[in-house]
């Protein structure tokens, strides 16, 4: 974010791969993205068993659909974004206009923390329903794959918590600038450019001297006589 508000002054700059690579917002997108998959991965393969009675799927999570349907919903949801977001980070570095970056980093802020909240609900909702879960063969049969939905709802919660962190660092950082460079442009528009010294258009005559180098020039060579006809 160097080189002008919101980074608007490093815009169209080339993009090396392994410093993207290497950020560690990059990096924690990543990680979230592969933390959702692994949420509502297995509440789609394994998170519906038979019931006892008959043939009916219900829900792992107490038997309640709506678990485990705020669950994948919450997992799809972050799955798509991070794939969105990636490749705007991979695009930020073309946006010239500061305006449009800051629309970014503020979309970056608000969808992070809104996501961070989510799934601190999404995993307290979901640790509630599996503890009120009655033990049984179905319930053992997708004990695992409840538990796992569980366990990366919590490391999303910390994936996206630091998102949400990176994010408003990055919004502080191009408001500063932003501010910093308003500052200079108004200092820059109060000031007026020197103008060049006037004079009072009358040249005294102890001011002029002769020009340097110069010798006085006789009208009449010595030793030359003019002949009289």
């Amino acid at each position: 974010m160097e080189g002008g508000s919101f980074g608007a002054g490093r815009a169209g700059a080339a993009m090396d791969p392994v410093s993207f690579a290497r950020r560690p917002q990059t990096l924690l997108r990543v990680a979230s993205w592969v933390f959702s998959i692994a949420v509502f991965g297995p509440i789609i393969n394994e998170g519906y068993v038979n019931t006892d009675s008959g043939p009916e799927l219900r829900c792992v999570f107490n038997g309640n659909a709506g678990a485990c349907r705020f669950g994948v919903a919450l997992g799809l949801g972050a799955f798509l974004a991070c794939a969105a977001f990636l490749l705007l980070d991979l695009r930020f570095q073309q946006i010239s206009s500061v305006r449009d970056r800051r629309r970014a980093v503020l979309l970056d802020l608000g969808f992070s923390g809104l996501w961070s909240f989510l799934w601190f609900v999404g995993f307290c909702f979901l640790t509630n329903q599996w503890q009120r879960t009655a033990p049984g063969p179905a319930t053992l049969q997708a004990g695992d794959a409840a538990r796992a939905a569980i366990a990366f709802s919590f490391f999303s919660i910390l994936s996206w918590v630091a998102l949400t962190v990176k994010a408003l660092k990055r919004f502080r950082l191009g408001t500063d600038m932003s501010l910093f460079a308003t500052e200079q442009l108004g200092a820059g528009a109060g000031q007026a450019y020197p103008g060049y010294p006037v004079g009072s258009g009358v040249e005294g005559t102890e001011t002029y001297q002769s020009p340097p180098f110069t010798e006085t020039l006789d009208t009449s060579p010595k030793g030359y006589q003019v002949p009289a006809y």
